[in-house]
């Protein structure tokens, strides 16, 4: 798996979550994951799995993690990237 190429394809599906207000993501707490396949530009086709909950407790921080495979071993050990909501709408650093 390219590792640049799946960061920036993570990247790009995970910026309209990023744009959701708190009130949004909160009710994508406890959907379970949504999945998605993507074909890079390489013609590699990748998974991609983007799930939120709370970051410590209900009604706080909302965290949004974001999940990239091919297939191969990588499915084992996916490259993850994500970020974290507070509810005045602002991100809070990792």
């Amino acid at each position: 798996m390219n590792n640049a190429g799946a960061r920036e394809i993570l990247t790009r599906e995970l910026a309209p979550y990023c744009e959701q207000s708190y009130e949004q993501l909160c009710g994508r707490v406890g959907a379970g994951p949504r999945v998605s396949e993507v074909v890079g530009p390489s013609g590699t086709s990748y998974q991609i799995e983007v799930d939120a909950q709370w970051n410590s407790k209900p009604r706080g921080n909302v965290q949004v993690i974001g999940s990239i495979d091919d297939g191969g071993w990588r499915a084992f050990v996916p490259l993850s990237t994500s970020f974290i909501k507070a509810p005045d709408g602002s991100f809070v650093a990792e």
